[in-house]
């Protein structure tokens, strides 16, 4: 549980920056203020919203062989923001007023303030849900069994018996 919410603030944070930086650096409170390319523009910021997610939630890239594996998160971050996007602006036909914080007001997935951090949190509750940290000792929380047996064939003739007594006691 602590590691969910964990990811959901990593989240929300790195997508009210970004939407903090489209809100007061572009001046867009919705992305149809950017002209004829305001969806385009609403599906790359939330891919590079996933990309950024994908690289400090979960194992970051600073972390110590963290570097292939934050690399698959941000790449399948960017698919997965673009296709939230995608969710958002189709299906979540939810009007928000966001004009208290200077954000504007309208359909969730035309407000970078609404939809950026949505989308965030979303990915970085999953991917720290999905990060299994190491235990004090350095080993993987994963327990392999290493003593297995395998039953014997049932079929085994009489004559191989000796030959499946030698391999049991090897």
């Amino acid at each position: 549980m602590k590691r969910l919410v964990l990811g959901i603030l990593i989240g929300l944070i790195v997508g009210g920056l970004v939407a903090a930086g489209v809100v007061t650096g572009l001046h867009w409170l919705a992305f149809s203020n950017a002209g004829v390319l305001g969806a385009a523009m609403a599906y790359a910021l939330a891919a590079g919203t996933g990309v950024v997610v994908g690289l400090v939630a979960g194992k970051p890239i600073w972390a110590k062989g963290g570097q292939i594996e934050a690399a698959l998160k941000a790449f399948f971050g960017a698919l997965l923001a673009a296709g939230g996007m995608f969710a958002l602006r189709t299906w979540a036909h939810v009007d928000v007023d966001l004009a208290m914080l200077h954000a504007g007001s309208g359909p969730i997935g035309e407000l970078p303030a609404a939809s950026l951090p949505i989308i965030a949190a979303v990915l970085g509750g999953f991917y720290e849900l999905d990060n299994t940290p190491e235990s004090k000792d350095g080993k993987s929380r994963t327990r392999v069994a290493s003593n297995v047996r395998v039953a014997e064939d049932a079929e085994a003739d009489e004559d191989d018996a000796p030959a499946a007594a030698k391999k049991r006691t090897r």
